[in-house]
C-alpha cells in the first residue's frame, strides 16, 4: 500500500482513516458519474440535491439561500439556475408570502431522472448500512459525526505563513 499519510502507519487508526479516505474518493467519484449521465456538473447536481432536500423539510430555497449554501457567488447561481431551468430540472416558483422572492423547485423531470438514476446506488447503500451489526452503528454513527464537525470546524489546520 503506497504511504498515503505523514505519519506511523503502522498506527492502528490509520486503517480506519484511509477507509474513510477510500469511501470519499468513490463517493466523489459516483456524485461525477452520475453527473455526467444526467449532463449536470457537479455544483448543479449538488444544487438539484439540496434544491429537492429543502423542498422535503418543507423550506424551499431562494436563490441567495442555494448561494450561500453552495458557498458561490450570486452570479454564478443565477447562471446556475438558468442552466437547470434551461434543462428542464429547476423551476423558478412564486413565493406564497412576498411577490417580490423566488422560490426554486425540482421538476418531476429531475424526480424521475434522479429516481432512475440514483434510486438504485440508494437501494444498494441502504442494504450495505442495513448490514452493520446494530451493536456497531452508535459507534459507526459516532465517528462518521466527529469527522463530519472536524471537517466543517476546520480550526485544527495550520495554515502556512506566506514569507
Amino acid at each position: 500500500m503506497p504511504r498515503e499519510y505523514w505519519y506511523d502507519e503502522e498506527a492502528p487508526p490509520v486503517a480506519l482513516l484511509a477507509a474513510v479516505r477510500r469511501f470519499r474518493t468513490a463517493d466523489q467519484e459516483m456524485r461525477r458519474r452520475l453527473g455526467a449521465d444526467m449532463r449536470m456538473n457537479g455544483t448543479d447536481l449538488e444544487a438539484l440535491r439540496r434544491v429537492i432536500a429543502a423542498e422535503r423539510s418543507g423550506h424551499p430555497l431562494t436563490a441567495r439561500e442555494l448561494a450561500d449554501q453552495l458557498r458561490i457567488s450570486t452570479a454564478a447561481t443565477a447562471k446556475l439556475i438558468t442552466r437547470l431551468t434551461g434543462s428542464g430540472h429547476m423551476a423558478r416558483n412564486s413565493h406564497p408570502e412576498d411577490r417580490r422572492a423566488v422560490l426554486l423547485g425540482a421538476t418531476e423531470r429531475s424526480h424521475r431522472e434522479l429516481a432512475a438514476w440514483a434510486g438504485p446506488m440508494h437501494e444498494a447503500m441502504f442494504e450495505v448500512a442495513r448490514g452493520v451489526p446494530a451493536e456497531a452503528r452508535e459507534a459507526v454513527i459516532g465517528f462518521l459525526d466527529a469527522m463530519t464537525a472536524l471537517f466543517n470546524e476546520d480550526t485544527h489546520r495550520k495554515r502556512p505563513s506566506r514569507d
